[in-house]
């Protein structure tokens, strides 16, 4: 695995290549994943979110078709017992729009959340225990993953102890 130097228990940086590569990130991002984990995934359009959202969606082991929720504004996933939840709030115009959508329940102790755009929510969102931002570097991409909770924390730590897939 490869640990830039900044990689501490509270963050992980990798550097994506390509496609393939942020698709291995998400199915190694699986592998540690536990029920009640809100992850926040910032960047530009065209910054991998959703491509991550469907690597960690195959390492679950998750065949189906993966697509943005961009009109839709959450896509569940339902693996086994797992219910894994992919929002977009690119859309939202205001961030009461979070409450009046009804998400609130969606953020249990049962599920995974996956939060494309969520400063469009702004307040009304719960914590992230992760926050994965994504930037665009020439024609690759960086992600820096950095814990917000102990979750979070024992996630990351978790995480730098697998293998790349």
């Amino acid at each position: 695995m490869f640990h830039a130097p900044d990689d501490t228990p509270q963050r992980l940086t990798r550097h994506l290549p390509d496609e393939a590569a942020t698709l291995a990130l998400g199915a190694e991002m699986a592998q540690a994943l536990t029920p009640g984990l809100v992850f926040y995934l910032e960047g530009n359009l065209g910054a991998g979110k959703t491509t991550l959202t469907r690597g960690v969606l195959r390492g679950l082991g998750y065949a189906g078709k993966v697509k943005s929720p961009t009109y839709t504004l959450v896509e569940l996933y339902a693996i086994s017992k797992l219910k894994l939840y992919h929002f977009d709030l690119y859309r939202f115009n205001d961030p009461r729009e979070w409450e009046e959508a009804g998400f609130r329940e969606y953020f249990n102790a049962d599920s995974i959340c996956l939060v494309e755009w969520p400063e469009k929510a702004g307040e009304w969102l719960p914590k992230p225990d992760v926050i994965v931002a994504l930037a665009i570097v020439n024609e690759a991409r960086t992600a820096v993953l950095t814990a917000e909770t102990e979750a979070g924390k024992r996630w990351i730590s978790q995480l730098q102890h697998i293998s790349p897939a």
